[in-house]
């Protein structure tokens, strides 16, 4: 038998426990129970449950026999009700309930390798079927231990932890449960691969957003974690109804999928639960009946369902297969065999019937129920379950097959130990029994209970059962009157029993804020209402678990009496308005009603209601607060009423409209229709009037209409006359009021008179005028302007954005063209008529200032400037220039140039040394002279000594080549004041002036050779010299020629159809280096020359493919920039192409040595850098094995110095420099160094765009940085 365990369910459907089917399995054993009832029961003589209402012949517990409920018994309250007809033979409702715990739940079906049959019949069952109906069978033998036998010596008892005896009497305290289910999901059956659904529906009318909800198998398998193919949860809701829906779906059921699951749901401090029951059934294939040697045939060789029955031949034909099934009965049960027979043999005994399905036949066979062996420690162990009363004591008996074994008794797990102070627990020693006694059970007693003995363990579950509670007294009827206290009074058979106090058949809410309250004092139960009302009219119940009361509570109203009437009321508009009655009863409230409409209280309309007074206060009154008011009780139909009269003086109300100062304006010509809101009450009579004169109703261009609640005034065309001021007069039985209202009516100005023009430009002119005469009756926003030339009709408008001045500057003119302007008036109406033409005017103009003004040469008593031409220059032309100058301090300017001046460079004389001036310019035409342009510092008439500079241009730089005959003419610029002296040197020796021609001039220097020859080669120097200030320059200038032909030619070897030959370079190259060799061949016969190579570089060459039996001549012509050779070396001797089978004679061959000292191919070039770009010095270095690279800058090594990186490729060495600036420059060395020698070169940087000491001062240069700059300056210039 499996171990039962047990449920905590707050509010749960129960559950029963049920025996396992008996197929093919022993029958379970009986329960043994030792029951003794609760001292109350004994003294009242009493039955511990309640019963069909026929008390047995003795309280002696009886053995009895129980059929399990086919619906779930409901929980009142926690407490558990016998339902009728549900019941078997003897004491249905206590072997029913004992099976029930105090909660309300079930026990969880046991695990599957047990494969009980402990399941719930469906809702539905079916009385022909014998599966669908399941017993338990409960023995309640008497106790065997009497109670003077408990004294004895041969008894050997202790105590254990429990209640003390004190508490025994005192009740537990089960708090309410919330309701939110409205419908639970109900137990059901499911035959295997079957579906079923459970539905739980909560209602959302009094939730404000989902519940949640949670499914579990058995005690803590949450479902929501396992769904997929066989479990699926679904949520709907419904908007009209307002009801969640919650459904679980098993699809295609197994064994295993029955036991107790339970549904929980929660909302804030809400909660709910309830549990039901899955009973899974096997599919009726009559397998008792059937042959199993043809029922485990293999349906499908290697199929997935193979080793499965295959019950498709058996569900087709099952009518006539159990009829043939029972004529034809097998003789031999194979089932026995294989129960009695060891593993290994089962193979040999599916052979022996004709078995082939040897993997289902095994399958099948460990599904079938087990005989479990009896356990070795107990020879009596503890039946699955007991029951017993609330306040009663329970045996627990088990007797062990060795006495000496230590015994250890568990509740829920947990050790029960001895405790001297305690009498809950009692543990006797019998011979080999072992007893312990539970006294004084209570609700706290419901567990599972285990004993291990050594290493066996025996486990059993204690139901404790609950008295019905039954009602002493039942409540009685009340009738009384609203606003009074009504106290329901019941008492009941038990102190501290859960009632359930009830109105019309559905639970009293007793929370905080209800109005109901519940006291309870001993067995007397009480339902409270301080203050009734109407609504309270009901049936009210009291419901326990033994029985229930119920009585009808009247609540009538009492007889209204008016003390003061509602008055009718007159009211100014804008004044408060007091309703005031007085009814009694004070504490009815009542409704306000004006024309039948409901009041509502808001921020000006107030309602009070003290004990008998009620009053309507309204702060300021409205014309809609007039009315017929009406003031109900509420309850009755009686009703108090009064008339309200709203009066208002009458007023204009002008402001609405916004009008400034009362003023309306209106364009002459259209039509005006003025309307100006009036009030009063009743509606005012209104008179227009315009001074004395009325303006009647019946008017024809102009009248005047009123209405309810605005008055008009309608002038069809309006003209200048009609403005004026208009007066309103109202009048009504409230008062008088009076306003008035202007009517301005508005033209288009009058044209304003013609334009003049005082000053005339070269495209432009200045026009003034007056405004005009008439403005038409509103202000002048501006002016337009157009102008047109004389000779055109065509007017061209010169603003689109109006001018609100009277002076304009039209431009863009052409000059020499006569124009004429004219103007037009705007206000807000529209656009005047033009004005009459100007007179006749001809733009023309100066020319702009002159340009570029700079100092071009300064002496003792001289100043040199120039300029250049305007950039503008008029239709009057230019006839020449203006210069002055003034001393600085002054404002006197002198005219140096009596007479103008048309070039663009004076030269002004007869100056003091040693002062300063200012220099400006000027552009004189027939319109006069220009705006000056002066020089923005002052001159210091003084001498300038200017260092000179060299400014080498970049292809001359490096080596100058030009072929011999070629013109040279190369020009080197410099500068330097005074007049810097220039001399040139070649390779250190003057220059023939017949064979080299020089000309110098103030800024450059030009070297010609009219027709160039080889001698003319070499290295030029220039030195540029003022003062003591020097400055040179070397150009290296080559003229190349066509190179000589090779020395000689020889013919190494002949071999095959190769031959080998060598030569020497030319002995002259033509100034230039050998770039290649072609070499020809010809046939001795013919003697025509072929070209076999061209451009080849090396000294010796394998001619190859040549003919066998003719004999060769070669020659070689050597090649250099300027072209080939004019002639070529032929060899002296013919070489003879053979057959094959001679033998070529080897010569002995040494390897060249290629070790050689540095040696710079490419030497570095002076170079010129901008400072803030980054540059780089660049030369090659060839030598083995690799050298050594070093860079110096003015002769100092450079080391880990981060503005310089240097890289060495393929013999290419490279100095970057970034963002040189002017303290940078210098001379710069690279070395290269190897075991066999070393080579430098040398080249000097400049730096342009460098500073000045008292520019680097201004900058915030360090004086170090200054300092350091300043001497590397000194070394360069000393080094030139």
């Amino acid at each position: 038998m499996p171990e039962p365990t047990k449920k905590d369910e707050p509010n749960g459907q129960p559950e029963e426990s049920v025996a396992p089917e008996s197929s093919g399995a022993p029958p379970p054993p009986e329960i043994s129970l030792e029951v003794s009832p609760p001292p109350e029961a004994v003294a009242e003589g009493k039955e511990p449950v309640e019963t069909d209402g026929k008390k047995p012949e003795s309280t002696e517990p009886v053995p009895v026999q129980a059929v399990v409920a086919q619906e779930p018994c409901p929980a009142v309250n926690g407490s558990i009700q016998p339902q009728p007809g549900g019941v078997g033979v003897k004491e249905q409702a206590e072997s029913a309930n004992s099976t029930l715990k105090e909660e309300g739940t079930c026990s969880p079906p046991p695990p599957d390798d047990a494969k009980p049959a402990a399941t719930t019949p469906s809702p539905t069952p079916q009385p022909e079927d014998a599966s669908s109906t399941k017993k338990l069978s409960v023995e309640l033998p008497n106790d065997s231990v009497p109670v003077p036998a408990m004294g004895r010596k041969d008894s050997v008892w202790s105590l254990g932890e429990g209640q003390a005896p004190d508490e025994l009497d005192k009740p537990v305290d089960n708090p309410p449960l919330s309701t939110l289910l409205i419908e639970r999901p109900l137990s059901g059956a499911v035959t295997v691969g079957g579906d079923i659904t459970f539905v739980a529906k909560v209602e959302a009318k009094d939730l404000l957003r989902k519940p949640t909800i949670k499914w579990f198998k058995g005690k803590w398998m949450d479902l929501a974690s396992k769904t997929g193919k066989h479990l699926q949860l679904k949520e709907t809701f419904d908007r009209l109804t307002k009801v969640h829906t919650f459904e679980m779906h098993i699809i295609k059921a197994k064994d295993n999928y029955a036991g107790n699951y339970r549904c929980e749901v929660n909302y804030k401090d809400k909660f709910d639960s309830c549990s039901f029951d899955l009973e899974v059934k096997e599919a009726e294939t009559g397998s008792q009946n059937i042959d199993i040697r043809s029922a485990f045939k293999r349906s499908s060789e290697g199929q997935e369902d193979a080793g499965e029955l295959d019950f498709s031949g058996l569900l087709k034909h099952r009518n006539q297969r159990e009829h043939k099934q029972q004529d034809d009965t097998p003789e031999v049960d194979v089932w026995e065999i294989l129960k009695n027979a060891r593993p290994d043999q089962y193979e040999k005994i599916a052979f022996m019937y004709g078995i082939t399905d040897l993997r289902g036949l095994l399958k099948r066979l460990k599904k079938m129920p087990k005989e479990e062996k009896k356990l070795e420690a107990f020879a009596k162990k503890l039946d699955p379950a007991y029951q017993v009363d609330k306040g009663g004591k329970i045996r627990l008996v088990v007797d062990l097959a060795d006495p000496t074994v230590e015994l250890k008794w568990y509740k829920n797990g947990q050790e029960i130990r001895p405790s001297p102070n305690q009498r809950k627990y009692i543990f006797e020693h019998k011979g080999t029994q072992r007893i312990m006694v539970i006294n004084n059970c209570s609700a706290n007693d419901d567990a599972a209970y285990s004993v291990v003995a050594g290493d066996e363990k025996c486990s059993t579950e204690l139901f404790v059962k609950e008295l019905p509670v039954k009602i002493v007294k039942g409540i009685e009827p009340v009738k009384t009157t609203v606003n009074e206290r009504i106290e329901l009074e019941c008492e009941v058979s038990e102190e501290g029993a859960q009632v359930k106090w009830l109105k019309n058949g559905v639970e009293v809410p007793t929370g905080v804020r209800s109005r109901y309250r519940v006291k309870c004092e001993g067995t007397k139960h009480f339902l409270v209402i301080d203050d009734a009302s109407r609504d309270d009219t009901g049936t009210y119940s009291i419901m326990a678990s033994g029985g229930t009361s119920e009585a009808h509570i009247q609540v009538d109203l009492k007889p209204l009496k008016v003390y003061q009437d509602l008055q009718d009321m007159t009211v100014l508009l804008g004044q408060p308005i007091k309703l005031h009655c007085e009814i009694y009863p004070g504490n009815v409230p009542g409704r306000w009603y004006r024309n039948g409409q409901l009041i509502q209280p808001s921020d000006r309309l107030n309602i009070i209601h003290r004990n008998k007074v009620h009053r309507l206060e309204i702060a300021a009154s409205s014309l809609h607060d007039a009315g017929d008011y009406t003031f109900v009780p509420e309850g009755y139909s009686q009703s108090l009423s009064a008339k309200i009269h709203i009066i208002d003086p009458p007023r204009v109300l002008l402001d609405s409209l916004n009008f400034p100062d009362n003023t309306v304006t209106v364009v002459a010509g259209n039509k005006l229709r003025l309307e100006i809101p009036i009030s009063g009450e009743p509606a005012p009579r209104v008179v227009w009037m315009k001074g004395e004169r009325v303006i009647l109703e019946s008017g024809h261009r102009v009248h005047a209409e009123t209405y309810s609640d605005h008055t008009s005034l309608t002038i069809e065309v309006t003209e200048r006359e009609d403005t004026g001021n208009y007066k309103i007069v109202l009048q009504n039985e409230a008062g008088e009021a009076t306003a008035s209202v202007k009517i301005k009516v508005v033209d288009i100005p009058d044209p304003p008179e013609a334009p003049l023009v005082p000053v005339v430009g070269g495209d432009w002119c200045s026009m003034t005028w007056e405004p005009p005469k008439y403005d038409g009756g509103s202000p002048i926003l501006g002016y337009y302007i157009e102008r047109k030339k004389k000779q055109s009709s065509r007017w061209m408008r010169l603003n689109f954005d109006l001018i609100k001045e009277t002076t304009f500057e039209p431009k863009k003119m052409i000059e020499g063209v006569p124009y004429e302007v004219r103007i037009f008036a705007v206000n807000a109406i529209g656009v005047s008529k033009p004005s009459e033409p100007s007179k006749a005017f001809t733009p023309l103009a100066v020319t702009s200032e002159p340009t570029m003004l700079v100092v071009d040469d300064v002496t003792d008593t001289t100043v040199t400037v120039k300029w250049r031409p305007p950039e503008t220059i008029g239709a009057a032309g230019l006839d020449g220039y203006l210069v002055e100058y003034c001393v600085e301090g002054t404002n006197d300017w002198v005219i140096s140039n009596k007479e103008l001046t048309e070039k663009t460079r004076y030269t002004i004389t007869g100056l003091s040394p040693g002062c300063k001036i200012l220099v400006r310019v000027k552009a004189v035409n027939a319109a006069g002279a220009s705006a000056p342009r002066t020089l923005q510092h002052a001159i210091l008439v003084k001498e300038v000594v200017e260092p000179p500079k060299i400014r080498v241009p970049r292809h001359l730089k490096q080596t100058y080549t030009r072929k011999v005959g070629e013109t040279v003419n190369l020009v080197v610029p410099f500068m330097g004041k005074p007049r810097p002296k220039v001399t040139w040197l070649k390779d250190g020796n003057p220059i023939e002036p017949s064979q080299v021609s020089i000309r110098n001039t103030d800024c450059d220097s030009i070297i010609f050779i009219r027709k160039a020859e080889r001698s003319h080669s070499g290295k030029y120097d220039m030195t540029v010299q003022v003062e003591n200030h020097v400055d040179t320059a070397i150009l290296d200038i080559q003229i190349v020629d066509l190179p000589g032909p090779p020395q000689c030619v020889n013919i190494e070897d002949v071999w095959g159809g190769n031959v080998a030959l060598v030569w020497t370079p030319p002995k002259d190259n033509g100034n230039a280096p050998i770039t290649g060799y072609t070499i020809q061949k010809a046939d001795k016969k013919t003697m025509e020359w072929f070209t076999c190579i061209e451009h080849y570089h090396r000294n010796c060459i394998t001619i190859t493919e040549l003919v066998v039996g003719n004999e060769y001549f070669f020659r070689i012509f050597s090649e250099n920039m300027c072209g080939l050779s004019e002639t070529a070396t032929q060899t002296k001797k013919s070489a003879l192409i053979v057959k094959e089978g001679l033998q070529m004679k080897t010569q002995e061959y040494n390897d060249h040595d290629f070790k050689e000292a540095p040696k710079f191919t490419q030497p570095l070039i002076n170079t010129f850098a901008v400072a803030g770009y980054n540059t780089t010095l660049n030369c090659s270095v060839r030598a083995n094995p690799r050298p050594k690279v070093i860079w110096m800058k003015n002769k100092i090594t450079i080391i880990d110095d981060p503005r310089y990186r240097m890289f060495s490729s393929q013999g290419v060495c490279t100095l970057e420099i970034r963002k040189p600036s002017p303290y940078d420059g210098g001379m710069y060395t690279c070395k290269a160094i190897n075991e066999l020698g070393e080579a430098q070169v040398d080249c000097k940087l400049e730096v342009k765009g460098g500073f000045t000491f008292y520019e680097l001062m201004q900058r915030g240069v360090p004086l170090h940085l200054i300092d350091k700059y300043m001497t590397e300056s000194k070394v360069v210039e000393q080094e030139k």
